[in-house]
């Protein structure tokens, strides 16, 4: 049997946070994302545009008798999300960071041309803000 098609995007995103209201929070007010769904003490669910943020208590997932058959996960330590952004955004990110008090960890541009920003969240998860181009595609 031949393997199917690779999948074309990655859907959603997992990270974990013991405070899930304060990581919330960063994720609604400083970088724009829509809550979808929360179970309180669980998880918090963030639209971004085509995709989704899963904030998961990494404590609270390690059960699997809830009411869905997802099997039991959970990370220690610091996660990484990356966020796409157009090359003519990137200094608004960094002005609107700096506006709103969040530490800019790294500015930089990658050997290919491409730039990053990076901060953390109240979880401290490393959150990039990137061009396209760095794993070269199109922005």
């Amino acid at each position: 049997m031949a393997m199917p098609q690779p999948p074309e995007a990655v859907l959603e995103t997992a990270l974990y946070a013991e405070n899930l209201e304060e990581t919330a929070v960063f994720y609604k007010d400083i970088i724009g994302l829509e809550e979808e769904v929360r179970v309180d003490g669980r998880h918090i669910f963030l639209r971004c545009k085509t995709s989704m943020i899963l904030l998961f208590d990494p404590e609270a997932t390690q059960d699997s008798s809830g009411k869905f058959p997802v099997p039991p996960h959970g990370a220690k330590g610091e996660g990484h999300v990356c966020f796409r952004a157009g090359p003519d955004d990137l200094d608004a990110w960094a002005a609107h960071f700096a506006a709103r008090n969040v530490e800019i960890e790294a500015d930089f541009e990658w050997p290919n041309g491409a730039r990053s920003i990076y901060v953390r969240d109240p979880a401290r998860n490393s959150v990039e803000f990137a061009e396209a181009k760095l794993w070269g595609f199109d922005a």
